[in-house]
């Protein structure tokens, strides 16, 4: 089974992306220097916000998701997996990571990519606040 949920998002002036082992995204609009793994703002879902469907399929042990990430032409994939220990209820977040690492803010494990593995292409789109930023999660199950 296939499940998608779309996201949209905007840049930040102050995005850096360059965490090693995690990224995120935020409903919440402001950006410090100091949250270098968040690559969006302003999302209009986090992950209290996903289908009961979606989560569903997202705590399996064989789900995979993917999520790509559009700003203009530019787009880049993250491939990463679920879990059965998945809490999937933070009412502003989002963050994919590289480790097993679970907690409320979690939506993926064992990525392939963090924030600092995304194209400088990417990021550069990403820091501009008027940027329209698209991110489509699949996961298969």
């Amino acid at each position: 089974m296939e499940i998608t949920e779309i996201i949209l998002a905007y840049g930040h002036k102050n995005i850096q992306a360059t965490h090693k082992s995690t990224l995120e995204i935020t409903k919440e609009n402001q950006l410090s220097t100091k949250g270098n793994c968040i690559i969006a703002v302003s999302t209009d879902k986090a992950l209290a916000d996903l289908s009961s469907e979606f989560k569903e399929n997202l705590l399996k042990e064989s789900a995979k998701t993917i999520m790509l990430i559009e700003a203009g032409e530019v787009v880049e994939v993250v491939n990463a997996f679920g879990s059965t220990r998945l809490i999937l209820t933070h009412p502003t977040d989002m963050v994919v990571r590289k480790s097993s690492y679970i907690c409320s803010r979690t939506l993926a494990i064992k990525a392939d990519k963090a924030a600092c593995d995304l194209s400088r292409k990417l990021v550069k789109k990403l820091r501009d606040p008027k940027q329209k930023v698209k991110i489509t999660l699949t996961v298969k199950s």
